[in-house]
């Protein structure tokens, strides 16, 4: 699909970008190798629409359940086993979401792994970001209860877009969260290089407990305890629109959304600077040239505005149902509607290789309990990733 499917996507139309414009394609920094024997999308629940789906997850304990995300401030769940049961509503937080800007809203969830019945979700008011904590709902554990709310974490956003919403537990036990770089264009406020700001990072922190004032605590090896924030965990990123823990080798994969030329996949680290708003993939951006490239860390993979304009992350796949794809990064650009599989070779370099052009705009890709791979478009749909038969 070109951006003219843009047009489709309503409130989400542009999501994650600073605007729609765009100037001429320049060659990518690396470009698919061809169209392999890729992936098919099976529609999952049917004819059945969300509204606005922006994320799909699942909670220990519920394996045959997948919980989506709609974005104007709704968590509903539907079963996999018994997918023409209705749709259950599991929390409404509308009154509490401003979602009005096209990028905000109610824009992540995570289950604690160890205790199922507490979940964490990031969801923007008309001025900040919100991180928070709910509980399920002791007459009904099923769902969880809208009078819970537990605020962790505000951070101010001077602007309507850019307000990444990732949220995730690591390996280690801890809240992972990915924040934008508070929007308009160009990083105005150099946000995301500034240690002193919240905005364009990678953070994370302990929810296990409460300390030094906190409704958390900070992890003693978080890298700017001194020197900065100290719930900063990687930063110079400009908005990275989903990131994910590979379950075997705990790598951390992030995609982050591109200003005007290339669009990039980053393995986080500690501690590390990812370049925004210095650069753009691993090419100059402010200044326009001979911009600081000393401790930065360049992505390990980036695509140009001829590939797609909005990168959508995506997970390391370790499922059943594509066996052909293990150990591969599946990832796909919401405007142009493109599947990819990208995985590091043993040099460092990146093999990437184009699955499936699905015409769709992807808002989101998920995971059940089994590992398996599903979809979301901004047209409402949820799609179920699966290798072609006979392939």
């Amino acid at each position: 699909m070109t951006r003219i499917g843009f047009a489709v996507a309503g409130a989400l139309v542009c999501l994650a970008l600073a605007a729609c414009g765009k100037q001429s394609p320049p060659e990518p920094v690396a470009t698919a190798s061809g169209q392999a024997a890729g992936i098919e999308l099976e529609a999952v629940f049917g004819e059945t629409e969300f509204d606005k789906p922006v994320g799909l997850e699942h909670r220990e304990g519920y394996p045959e359940l997948v919980y989506i995300i709609e974005q104007p401030g709704r968590i509903v769940s539907r079963s996999l086993e018994h997918p023409e049961e209705p749709t259950r509503l599991v929390l409404d937080i509308t009154e509490r979401v401003h979602d009005k800007g096209g990028e905000q809203g109610l824009l992540g969830l995570a289950f604690n792994p160890e205790r199922s019945e507490e979940a964490y979700v990031n969801y923007t008011t008309a001025s900040h970001t919100v991180i928070a904590r709910y509980k399920a709902d002791p007459a009904n554990p099923d769902t969880l209860d809208p009078g819970s709310e537990q605020v962790l974490l505000t951070i101010a956003q001077p602007y309507s877009n850019h307000n990444g919403g990732q949220l995730a537990f690591g390996p280690d036990g801890y809240l992972y969260i990915a924040t934008g770089d508070g929007g308009s264009g160009g990083d105005p406020q150099n946000n995301s290089q500034n240690l002193e700001s919240l905005l364009g990072k990678i953070l994370r922190i302990d929810v296990s407990e409460e300390k030094d004032g906190r409704p958390y605590a900070i992890p003693a090896d978080n890298p700017f305890l001194e020197g900065g924030q100290p719930e900063i965990y990687a930063y110079g990123l400009r908005n990275p629109w989903r990131f994910s823990f590979d379950e075997e080798t705990g790598k951390l994969w992030a995609a982050d959304v591109g200003q005007d030329r290339f669009e990039e996949i980053n393995l986080i680290e500690s501690g590390r600077n990812y370049g925004w708003r210095l650069r753009e993939g691993a090419e100059c951006y402010n200044p326009k040239t001979g911009c600081e490239r000393e401790g930065l860390t360049d992505p390990l993979f980036a695509y140009g505005r001829s590939e797609g304009v909005s990168v959508t992350g995506g997970f390391v796949y370790r499922g059943t149902r594509m066996p052909d794809w293990s150990g591969w990064y599946i990832y796909g650009d919401y405007g142009s509607g493109t599947i990819w599989a990208l995985r590091q070779r043993d040099d460092g370099t990146a093999e990437h290789r184009t699955l499936l052009h699905s015409e769709r705009n992807l808002t989101s890709f998920g995971r059940d309990a089994e590992g398996n791979l599903y979809v979301c478009t901004a047209e409402g749909r949820i799609y179920k990733l699966r290798q072609p038969q006979g392939t």
